[in-house]
């Protein structure tokens, strides 16, 4: 029964009874929220947590993810100590392993990563996985990754005892008490209706992980997740198998694989799995599993008889089936909504709760009570989802390809099939006739790159679009190419006040002339990235920000947060406009035949009206590519008939590769790469895009950077081989020692070599000769201070994804 009597109010209440709604409440309780309330409409545990493998793996593809996992390690190792409740730790290490070349590869990129990250890995011969793992078939073994820090907890006892730690410091739980609904005041939380009574609050962490799509629904937000079926196999005791062993991962089979009292464990991530619509899970499902399906497991079930000979005779318990619940994008959401204020999510945890519990409970804590998670987790953000995602067709077809993912090998250019076509940029129908080869962002359809109609061949080597993206750049840099930017995020700022808004929420010189076009930084309290933008400022009282195509729900939730006060209105234009990059030698002729000659007449960032093709545009003189040129925005409908004139006239249509590469030969960073919520404009060099008289948000902080003599620690590398094909996230390395990681990668085709950007751990100097590790093969490189290719005439944009 739950305790009596509810509270009329609660600075937080929490939803939901699993490892984030436990993690949650007990961080809110440790950060001095001690009137914190926790409901649950079964019992702690019911849902998924109770049926969870457990298994805590340190490693994930980013720095904050392993960090934040790391942090759960920690956690569950101190909760023994601080509560006397077991939470049956085991750290037994993980193993695995690779039977195909490319997955070799993958592993070794893992291990490379897990260096760079201080995450203690290891390659080991397929002679020494044997050793590790006896039981097991190791004919095909090419080679394996040992992890031996890795383990696993009870996820019952793990939520025990951060119950009893929350209790001990005031936080309250409330068990059999079901949500009804979620109200709202103003776009603002306000409380909470349950089958107990009502409760006043400010804020409401939404962990319900199944249910939190439905519950989110009642607050006006999306969430849009969707569950699928997870299965895994019981055994009753097998001979050999004497006390606790490592986590086997055979992924090329979709296998994990471990001891279970005495027994096997052997779960599996299938190439498609099984979507469960919400109906068939009802209000009332708990501790219930779903039917075997031993057809749908079979597959995978002779991929382990290969693994485990032991298999063949062992006997069964169960095959077990529970759900799951799945983003699309295959991260977790953690964070404030767009749509309501005071409404913070902590769900879809694709598969990873007990790993990631722990740590995400924390930053969710942190995002209530400080505003932002202690450290910068923006791929989880719950922002990053386009309003179409959260359609439950969407979401039926998304859910099972993205379980899929988790085996996959990472190769580089790798696209989710399901769930396309969603958005189309106003020049789809054109990017199609050429060829265009398309990646989903934000649920934009966007070209990659073009004249290769047929889908390309994976690998990690040089890629298959090497030379048509090539071929893209070079138009860009003898003549002229057309960059379709149409996905980017435009807000429009008018009214009497837009000014000293944007002079507060800005860093960059906001008060520039009507016709100016503006770089600027968007900055937390803490001086670190919230976001970046290009505002164009079109009168007085108005100008058009233009951001990063994932950043237009969270940058507009954020300025909405901050326009109380201010007389201004704020406008989502990105439907209503195109932006076309105009870019290479011949862009000048180019405009000028095609009727708008007085572009030539724009200075450096400066913006003005003109007509192509007899249609109006605003084109702005700047350059994200190394090359001049525009950016000319025009009303969507116009976007045809401006392009068609274009190529008439000699411009070639390029993709997000060649953008990419020449950004990167060009030193420009971008947001998710080289700029993130860790990140101030000092350490990424881009301090003189600053303005000195203070008064924006984070200025404070910005002060103490520079008085701290902060300098750039974001270089650039040329690579000596041609041969070496980098992609980011790979640790460099100065005598022996790693010293920073790539954030950005490609080839640069005009200056003849491999490039990358860098984030270094310390300032070092232009010149230096390191090493970078690729997949566990060191590759000789130059840091260079400053762009790598840098023609005359061009000038600094600001950085954008």
């Amino acid at each position: 029964m739950p305790e009596s009597p509810l509270p009329r109010h609660a600075s937080s209440v929490v939803i939901g009874g699993g490892i984030m709604g436990c993690s949650t409440l007990y961080h809110l309780a440790k950060m001095g929220v001690h009137d914190a309330v926790l409901l649950e409409r079964n019992a702690l545990t019911s849902g998924t947590t109770w049926h969870s493998a457990a298994q805590v793996r340190a490693l994930r593809h980013s720095r904050n993810l392993t960090r934040m996992i790391r942090y759960s390690v920690d956690l569950y190792s101190r909760l023994e100590q601080e509560t006397g409740q077991s939470v049956g730790w085991i750290q037994k290490g993980s193993l695995s392993l690779a039977t195909s070349p490319d997955r070799l590869t993958h592993i070794h990129r893992q291990e490379a990563l897990a260096h760079a990250y201080g995450v203690n890995a290891r390659s080991v011969s397929a002679g020494e996985a044997q050793e590790i793992w006896p039981l097991m078939n190791g004919a095909d073994v090419l080679g394996a990754v040992w992890s031996p820090d890795d383990g696993r907890v009870s996820p019952s006892d793990v939520c025990a005892a951060l119950v009893k730690a929350a209790r001990g410091l005031g936080a309250r739980i409330f068990e059999q008490t079901g949500v009804t609904g979620i109200l709202t005041r103003n776009g603002r939380i306000c409380g909470v209706e349950t089958t107990q009574g009502v409760i006043a609050c400010e804020a409401v962490a939404l962990c319900a992980g199944l249910w939190s799509r439905d519950l989110g629904a009642m607050a006006g937000a999306d969430v849009p997740l969707a569950a699928c079926e997870h299965f895994y196999l019981l055994t009753k005791p097998v001979d050999g198998i004497t006390g606790n062993m490592p986590t086997l991962s055979d992924h090329d089979n979709h296998l994990y694989i471990r001891d279970d009292s005495g027994g096997l464990l052997v779960g599996c991530f299938e190439p498609m799995g099984k979507a469960i619509h919400p109906d068939r899970l009802g209000p009332d499902f708990a501790f219930q599993l779903l039917p075997e399906d031993w057809d749908h497991f079979e597959p995978m079930m002779q991929g382990a008889l290969h693994r485990l000979p032991a298999l063949e005779t062992a006997q069964v318990k169960m095959l077990l089936n529970g759900p799951e619940s799945f983003t699309p994008d295959n991260a977790f959401m953690l964070g404030e909504t767009a749509d309501t204020r005071g409404l913070f999510l902590g769900c879809g945890m694709n598969s990873v709760g007990i790993a990631s519990g722990g740590g995400a409970g924390m930053n969710l804590a942190h995002c209530i009570v400080h505003g932002r998670t202690a450290y910068d987790l923006s791929e989880a953000d719950a922002k990053r989802f386009a309003p179409v995602f959260n359609s439950l067709d969407h979401l039926m077809a998304r859910a099972p390809e993205i379980l899929g993912t988790h085996y996959d090998i990472a190769y580089p250019g790798k696209q989710l099939r399901s769930a396309r076509n969603l958005r189309l940029l106003p020049l789809d129908a054109e990017h199609r006739a050429a060829g265009a080869q398309f990646d989903q962002v934000f649920g934009w359809e966007r070209p990659l790159y073009f004249g290769q109609p047929n889908p390309p061949v994976l690998r990690f080597d040089r890629p298959d679009w090497f030379d048509q993206v090539g071929a893209e750049v070079m138009a860009a840099h003898r003549g002229a190419a057309i960059f379709d930017a149409s996905s980017f995020g435009k807000i429009d700022v008018q009214g009497p006040q837009a000014e000293a808004f944007l002079l507060r929420t800005c860093a960059g010189q906001m008060d520039r002339a009507p016709g100016s076009v503006i770089y600027s930084a968007m900055l937390g309290p803490t001086g670190t990235f919230l976001s970046d933008l290009t505002a164009q400022r079109i009168a007085p009282d108005q100008y058009r920000l233009f951001v990063g195509t994932t950043a237009i729900r969270h940058d507009l939730a954020w300025l909405r947060a901050q326009a109380d006060g201010f007389d201004v209105t704020l406008t989502d234009s990105t439907e209503t406009y195109a932006v076309l990059g105009l870019m290479g030698p011949d862009a000048a002729r180019i405009v000028a035949e095609t009727g708008a000659p007085e572009l030539n007449d724009l200075g450096y960032f400066q913006v003005g009206p003109a007509h192509i093709a007899g249609k109006h545009v605003r084109a702005a003189r700047l350059s994200y590519v190394g090359e001049a040129g525009w950016e000319i925005t025009c009303r969507s409908e116009n976007a045809p008939a401006i392009f068609a004139a274009l190529r008439a006239a000699g411009a070639v249509p390029a993709g997000l590769y060649a953008q990419s590469a020449m950004r990167i030969e060009k030193g420009f960073c971008a947001m998710g790469h080289e700029l993130d919520a860790d990140t101030t404009p000092i350490t990424a060099g881009l301090g003189f895009a600053l303005r000195r008289s203070g008064g924006y948000i984070g200025a404070g902080a910005i002060d103490a950077a520079r008085a701290r003599g902060d300098r750039p620690r974001i270089l650039s590398l040329r690579f000596d081989d041609v041969a070496a094909v980098p992609l980011g996230h790979e640790p460099i390395y100065l005598d022996g020692q790693i010293i920073g990681h790539t954030t950005s990668a490609a080839f640069g085709y005009r200056v003849g070599a491999p490039v990358a950007l860098g984030m270094l751990d310390a300032p070092q100097r232009g010149g230096t000769k390191v090493q970078v590790d690729i997949a566990r093969t060191l590759w000789d490189a130059t840091l260079v201070t400053g762009p790598l290719f840098d023609p005359e005439g061009t000038r600094m944009k600001g950085p954008r994804k």
